[in-house]
């Protein structure tokens, strides 16, 4: 009776049961689809490749932004989840975003050490240590100021939901945690791509370029190792990669005022990737993950 039901309940929903033998594919195509979808209008109008006749404000770019992010990762997480899992699982979910008991030493870490990582990498760079030796408590207020906006708007909140909620737990058992992270890390990077041809935002994140793109993809990828190193000690607490996430990029964003974008992309890409190589080698790789301690109900193949 049971096997019947199940053959009925199968063949009358085949979308649903192609979705749920492929996870995250399937999740990855819908992340892409919704966000690329939602930033399509500014992509095309004059602010981008200018096939559409108008211009969007500022507001409404950041509006849209955060709308497509929402969509994308978060949106496509959750139904993927759902169909997974059910609402058991994405009550699991929602419960890992506000899991904050995880030890004082990791908010230190996320709202301390990030900046702290950024700014060593900036001594490369001519004038670096004396720029930053001339900033004062103004500096510090800016980033404090920057970082609940960043949150929502920016991209850490709704994203991390997705890459760290949903996928990360799922790449992590199939291929081990450093080649998962790289997997992510690299998808992370080429969801951005749309966002490239806008040449303000393009210059803003280091330039237009192939190289430039390149070097966006070699510091997302060490972006997403220290933020599974985080996750991973921290019982898979979706909210520390969210701080992790915001710290990176409100801190970036006053750097932008001292140097070029481009001299920025090149002290974050040399601390981040010198923090990298201590982090895989002191962890031999595991970057913090325990098999024994599983981050999602079920990570299906």
């Amino acid at each position: 009776m049971s096997v019947g039901n199940a053959s009925v309940q199968q063949s009358a929903s085949p979308p649903r049961g192609l979705l749920a033998r492929h996870p995250l594919i399937s999740f990855f195509v819908m992340a892409y689809a919704f966000s690329w979808i939602v930033w399509s209008p500014w992509v095309l109008s004059e602010e981008g490749v200018g096939l559409l006749p108008f211009r969007l404000s500022d507001g409404t770019s950041g509006l849209l932004n955060a709308f497509a992010i929402l969509a994308g990762p978060t949106l496509s997480a959750l139904i993927m989840t759902g169909i997974t899992e059910g609402r058991a699982g994405i009550r699991r979910l929602l419960g890992r975003i506000v899991l904050w008991r995880v030890g004082l030493r990791w908010y230190l870490f996320a709202l301390l050490g990030i900046p702290a990582v950024m700014a060593l990498g900036t001594i490369i760079l001519p004038g670096g240590v004396a720029s930053f030796g001339s900033l004062g408590l103004g500096y510090v207020l800016n980033y404090l100021a920057l970082f609940p906006l960043i949150i929502v708007l920016g991209g850490p909140l709704f994203e991390e939901v997705g890459w760290r909620g949903f996928a990360l737990p799922r790449l992590q058992p199939l291929h081990g945690p450093l080649v998962g992270t790289l997997i992510l890390g690299l998808l992370w990077a080429l969801w951005h791509l749309p966002q490239f041809l806008v040449p303000s935002w393009a210059e803003a994140s280091g330039g237009s370029g192939f190289l430039a793109i390149v070097k966006f993809v070699f510091i997302a990828v060490a972006f997403a190792i220290v933020t599974t190193w985080v996750f991973n000690n921290t019982k898979g607490s979706v909210l520390l990669a969210i701080l992790v996430h915001t710290s990176i990029d409100a801190f970036s964003i006053p750097m932008g005022g001292l140097f070029s974008p481009s001299e920025v992309a090149n002290s974050i890409l040399l601390s981040f990737g010198a923090l990298v190589v201590v982090l895989v080698v002191l962890t031999r790789g595991r970057l913090g993950y325990r098999e024994e301690e599983p981050q999602s109900a079920t990570a299906p193949t």
